[in-house]
């Protein structure tokens, strides 16, 4: 079931979008060679706290399994899910930061990649792909569109770039809970899926591959990989479904 939002309950989401881009501002300063990544999830935790909000991923379950930091902090091949540990960030090396808030019992979800120090012109292409592809899907994210217009607009910009979106894994309505309906995938059919209406809330967020785009899951349980251990990139944004165009609000 999908849940339009009500305009209280968007305000909390946009204060929660608020803490987490303080927190990206804060994160990038920090992303540098030499840093270990079990670093960089303190950090994110105390700027979290202070602007009160509580990081959502923490102790969050999938099935049997608990995670067990406060953001996911993933290098190079690892798509999603990294967990933050004593790995030493090294130059040439890129960084994909997903962070959740929950403010006043309601939930925004947001990713960025970034490169440490100089990065190769793949990865900083890769980026900007990624980026871009974020962007145009929200574009396409407007009312009486399909959720299908969103995912094709992405997967043909990512595609027609050379790289591919990953299948495996995709994006979500967010609200009272951080996993909500409907499923976002990032390649699908223009003119299929459910319409979209104002107040609906999505986080959209594509995973784009340099080579293919099958994935697997590490021994740790949670850790996604490229299945050819090429670079992955992420990038994610929470949004609102609005009459005159979707609003961002982790922007």
């Amino acid at each position: 079931m999908i849940v339009l939002r009500s305009e209280d309950e968007i305000s909390s989401m946009r204060s929660a979008g608020k803490i987490i881009k303080a927190t990206f501002e804060v994160l990038r300063k920090r992303v540098a060679p030499g840093v270990r990544t079990v670093e960089l999830d303190t950090v994110a935790r105390q700027e979290i706290l202070k602007l009160n909000g509580i990081p959502a991923f923490k102790g969050i379950r999938v099935g049997s399994r608990s995670y067990p930091a406060n953001i996911c902090a993933s290098v190079n091949e690892v798509v999603v899910h990294g967990i933050p540990s004593e790995r030493v960030l090294r130059e040439g090396d890129i960084l994909s930061i997903d962070i959740g808030v929950k403010f006043r019992e309601y939930y925004a979800d947001a990713a960025i990649t970034v490169g440490v120090g100089r990065i190769s012109e793949e990865a900083n292409e890769l980026l900007s792909v990624t980026e871009t592809s974020l962007a145009k899907g929200i574009e396409k994210a407007t009312v009486g569109s399909r959720l299908g217009d969103v995912s094709a607009e992405i997967q043909k910009y990512v595609e027609d770039h050379g790289f591919s979106v990953v299948r495996d894994l995709v994006g979500h309505g967010i609200g009272s809970a951080l996993w909500e309906d409907p499923q976002i995938p990032n390649y699908g059919k223009p003119g299929t899926g459910p319409r979209l209406a104002a107040g609906m809330v999505l986080a959209i967020e594509p995973m784009v591959n340099a080579g293919t785009y099958e994935v697997e899951t590490l021994a740790d349980g949670w850790a996604v990989v490229t299945c050819d251990r090429k670079l992955s990139a992420h990038f994610e944004h929470t949004i609102v479904i609005r009459e005159g165009g979707a609003e961002i609000l982790t922007a």
